[in-house]
């Protein structure tokens, strides 16, 4: 179950350690919200070009969705979401004028989800 992407913007490439982070996101999530290991699965997505409004052609972002099974409150989602950017800034390393935008969101997989 989660089905974990990652997008982060070109920019960040260099300054963001993937693999770590999501060897250290998988026990996160198990432990907040009480799913096995082996069913973490993430998907890294580079961002060619990134627009912030009102922002400079520097602008760069890292969004973070987390799909679960339904049943979890929106109140534990929140926190998973909060406890994620935590994680992140950890793996995020400093890159030269740029201050990234981070976001993440947790959501409920739609009833369609299958995985084999």
């Amino acid at each position: 179950m989660p089905q974990i992407t990652v997008d982060y913007s070109d920019s960040l490439a260099s300054a963001f350690d993937r693999r770590t982070f999501a060897l250290a996101l998988h026990p996160l999530i198990v432990e907040t919200i009480d799913t096995q290991l082996s069913a973490c699965k993430t998907r890294f997505r580079r961002v060619d070009e990134t627009v912030v409004a009102g922002g400079t052609p520097a602008d760069a972002l890292v969004h973070i969705g987390i799909a679960v099974l339904p049943g979890r409150s929106p109140e534990l989602k929140a926190r998973l979401s909060e406890a994620v950017l935590e994680l992140l800034a950890g793996h995020l390393g400093p890159a030269e004028g740029i201050a990234p935008v981070l976001s993440a969101e947790v959501r409920d997989l739609e009833p369609s989800y299958r995985k084999r």
